[in-house]
């Protein structure tokens, strides 16, 4: 296998080179990874794109959707290579996706996103469907979609003041959970768990929030120790 450089590439070129890398007399580092070794790198590098995007960064976002992009094409071609899917297979099944989930722009009747989600995977409950939330996304951007899908009546209210109860119905249950550490630990992830409702109903995602707050803090702290 032969892979010659050239003045500008594109998506086809980085599929070839990868193929190249992994091939025998290649790069003995990308023939030997497989997806379970690189799943934190798409992790990272997800974040990374994430962070030049608040950068508001466009030459780094170039870079970092370039680096996203290279770990979609290396696990396409890891599973190309044992006769699995192919990156033209993920490219069709995203495609017809989309076009699924827009069926009033092409003949059909307009439904909710999150209804089409549900007939195509063949929910039929409000359990199930929370369940298929990925249980690695951050716990906060998990417990908001959980709790949109569970449609709990105390979450579920379109009133901030009825989540509001909520959370300081949890609080006063965490302050009587004394020293008893059990009850700490579930009255508190009650506690999380009804501040993310909170955020739900006033329009708030509060994982962008805590990561806000987190600079909040150490600038405070920052500014007293340069005020010492």
């Amino acid at each position: 296998m032969e892979f010659f450089t050239k003045e500008r590439y594109g998506v086809e070129d980085l599929r070839a080179l990868v193929a190249f890398l992994r091939a025998p007399g290649g790069c003995s580092w990308d023939a030997a990874q497989t997806h379970q070794s690189i799943r934190r790198n798409l992790i990272e590098e997800t974040y990374e794109v994430c962070d030049a995007i608040d950068q508001e960064d466009a030459p780094h976002l170039q870079e970092e959707l370039g680096d996203l992009l290279l770990q979609v094409v290396m696990h396409a071609a890891m599973e190309e290579e044992r006769g699995g899917f192919t990156f033209d297979d993920v490219a069709d099944g995203i495609c017809k996706k989309l076009v699924e989930r827009h069926p009033h722009l092409f003949g059909g009747e307009k439904k909710d996103w999150e209804e089409i989600k549900r007939e195509k995977g063949g929910v039929t409950s409000a359990a199930a469907h929370a369940a298929a939330v990925p249980h690695c996304l951050p716990a906060l951007m998990r417990a908001k979609k959980v709790q949109k899908r569970l449609g709990l009546a105390m979450f579920s209210s379109k009133s901030p003041e009825n989540a509001v109860c909520a959370l300081k119905s949890a609080v006063e249950r965490l302050d009587k959970g004394g020293q008893n550490c059990d009850n700490v630990k579930e009255e508190l992830g009650d506690v999380l768990f009804a501040a993310v409702a909170v955020g739900r109903q006033s329009g708030i995602d509060c994982e962008e929030l805590l990561a806000e707050t987190c600079d909040r803090y150490i600038q405070a702290d920052s500014e007293r120790e340069a005020g010492q």
